[in-house]
C-alpha cells in the first residue's frame, strides 16, 4: 500500500536517527575530505552504505509514508548536527576534527603521514605548489580539516596589515 505504514513512525524515526549518527561518525573517522575530493571508490562505498542501511532505517516498511518519514528525520538530524553542534568549539572539533601536523622544522612527521594515509610525495608536491623547493624549507605543514595542506615556510616574515590566505591545493587520496 502506498500510504499504509508497515512499521510505526516512531520506530522509523529512531532507526533512522541511529543509522544517521553511526554513519556520520563512521565517515568522520575516515579522514579529511570533502565531497568534491571523493575518489570513485569513495562514491561506490557511500552508495553501497546507503543501500545497506536502507532496511535498517525503515524495517519491513515499503510505504511512501515510511520513506518520507525517514527522509524527514535525516533532514532534521542533519540540521541539528550541523547547525547546533557546529556552534560550539567542542561540536566543531567533533564534526570537523583538527589539523594534522605533516612537517615540522624541515622534516616529515611519520606519525601524521601514517595517521592520514598521506604519501611523502603528496606533501612534497604541496610544498612545491607553495613555492618552496623542498621539505627543508618548511617550518610546518598541516593537513587541514577541509583537506587542504597549509605550509608555513621557515623564513616566514610576519605579515603586516591584512591577512592573506592562499588556498593552493586540495588533498586527494586514491583514484579508485
Amino acid at each position: 500500500m502506498l500510504f499504509k505504514l508497515g512499521t510505526p513512525v516512531w520506530e522509523i524515526a529512531l532507526r533512522t536517527a541511529i543509522v544517521y549518527l553511526v554513519i556520520l561518525f563512521g565517515l568522520r573517522l575516515f579522514g579529511k575530505r570533502q565531497l568534491g575530493q571523493m575518489s570513485t571508490g569513495d562514491l561506490v562505498m557511500i552508495l553501497l552504505i546507503a543501500n545497506a542501511v536502507q532496511n535498517a532505517m525503515v524495517g519491513p516498511d515499503v510505504s511512501l509514508t515510511g520513506g518520507l518519514a525517514a527522509a524527514l528525520v535525516l533532514l532534521v538530524m542533519n540540521f541539528v548536527v550541523v547547525r547546533l553542534l557546529g556552534l560550539t568549539p567542542l561540536g566543531e572539533r567533533l564534526l570537523e576534527g583538527g589539523p594534522t601536523l605533516l612537517v615540522k622544522d624541515g622534516a616529515l612527521v611519520p606519525h601524521g603521514l601514517r595517521h592520514e594515509g598521506v604519501a611523502p610525495e603528496e606533501v612534497e608536491t604541496a610544498i612545491r605548489e607553495h613555492g618552496i623547493a623542498d621539505v627543508a624549507g618548511v617550518r610546518a605543514a598541516y593537513l587541514e580539516p577541509d583537506g587542504t595542506i597549509s605550509v608555513i615556510p621557515i623564513d616566514v616574515q610576519p605579515m603586516r596589515g591584512r591577512r592573506r590566505v592562499k588556498r593552493v591545493r586540495q588533498f586527494r587520496r586514491g583514484t579508485g
